[in-house]
């Protein structure tokens, strides 16, 4: 009887939750299409995600082809972006470095993600003391400045892209648990929720068919913001030497390598550089967008906005 039950509260609900989704999805659509910004961004984001799969293909040099002889050369129609110190192509390993970026970018994130989600949802569905407890050492861990933390984590695993990846992953778990957990504590109070308790659906059932569903948008939201931020952490930790080694090319690496070159090769750090202020920007673009449009807050002014016109 209660098996029965649950099932028709589930799919009650899930039919309630399907019309929302798809007109949320809608709305997402249309706002990044009317945003001139948002567009921007989207269009840089799908040329870097194209860079980042077929850059060794669409590189004209081999990222590693030494050539004494073109060594520290201005940019020109044979090599648009010069030469480095070695007469390596710069355009070749910044198109290359692309998919370092995202790589890091992405797979961080997705670690974050995953662990600051299930933390979170955890702490906010049963709340007291697994609460306390959870959401005390994510605030240990978000106390600390996050290009610190990242550098003290890769200095106890050792410099290298994975290990970049894992602190990176590790620095932005405890934003994913908040938001997460101000989410449920919000969802956990509602009416479908109530009802999959008092009919004796498992706890695992009701986070992940009830309250995991109902706080996606702001997961999306602090998502595409991260990634961004990510994406400079990396840079960062590339340049002090503790992200990917050589002769692996990398946009924080090459600015590392540039840095002495500054007056005479200036072409050594805009490139790398510019190729990391355009991927952040484009990420901050589409996830303000995202804000406007998921963000309750957002909402609620816009909407507010309009009753007044």
């Amino acid at each position: 009887m209660s098996g029965g039950d649950d099932s028709t509260v589930g799919q009650d609900h899930d039919a309630a939750v399907r019309p929302g989704h798809d007109s949320t999805a809608r709305r997402v659509l249309s706002a990044l299409r009317h945003d001139p910004p948002a567009v921007v961004g989207t269009v840089v984001l799908v040329v870097l995600l194209v860079v980042g799969v077929a850059g060794q293909w669409l590189a004209p040099y081999g990222i590693n082809d030494v050539n004494v002889d073109q060594m520290l050369r201005p940019p020109t129609w044979s090599h648009p972006f010069g030469t480095d110190e070695l007469g390596r192509d710069v355009l070749s390993r910044v198109l290359v470095a692309a998919r370092v970026s995202l790589q890091v970018g992405v797979v961080s994130v997705g670690i974050a993600l995953v662990v600051g989600v299930f933390l979170g949802l955890v702490a906010g569905y049963y709340r007291g003391w697994v609460d306390n407890v959870l959401m005390r050492c994510m605030d240990v861990l978000f106390a600390f400045p996050v290009l610190l933390l990242a550098v003290a984590i890769v200095a106890v695993l050792g410099p290298g892209l994975s290990t970049a990846m894992v602190a990176i992953g590790v620095v932005y778990t405890p934003i994913f648990a908040r938001v997460t957990r101000a989410s449920v504590l919000s969802v956990r109070e509602q009416v479908f929720v109530r009802a999959a308790v008092s009919i004796g659906t498992s706890d695992l059932r009701i986070m992940r068919r009830h309250v995991l569903p109902n706080i996606t948008a702001p997961l999306i939201v602090q998502t595409s913001l991260s990634l961004a931020f990510a994406i400079l952490s990396e840079a960062a930790l590339s340049f002090l030497g503790l992200g990917i080694q050589p002769p692996d090319p990398s946009w924080g690496r090459m600015l590392f390598d540039g840095r002495g070159f500054v007056t005479d090769a200036w072409w050594l750090g805009v490139f790398p550089g510019a190729a990391i202020f355009l991927t952040v920007l484009a990420f901050n673009l589409v996830g303000d967008a995202l804000r406007d449009v998921l963000d309750p807050r957002q909402l609620t002014v816009s909407e507010a906005r309009r009753s007044t016109t």
